[in-house]
């Protein structure tokens, strides 16, 4: 395995777990006549948690495409 391979690897394991330390009131369930606190502000570790999940997602994408390009 070659270094890009690797640096895939942890980069999709650290989003599958900032995606599941997510807070999970915001399921399909609060879509359909649940609870209706969809438009919450994002304060503190949620607020953390959401940017690093983007960053981890599109650094995901990022080293995809480059391995796909490679």
């Amino acid at each position: 395995m070659d270094i890009l391979s690797i640096s895939i690897i942890i980069v999709a394991s650290l989003l599958i777990v900032s995606i599941l330390l997510q807070q999970r009131g915001a399921a399909l369930g609060s879509g359909f006549g649940g609870e209706g606190n969809i438009y919450s502000t994002l304060r503190g570790f949620e607020k953390i948690l959401f940017y690093m999940s983007s960053f981890f997602a599109g650094a995901f994408i990022f080293l995809s495409l480059l391995k796909l390009i490679l």
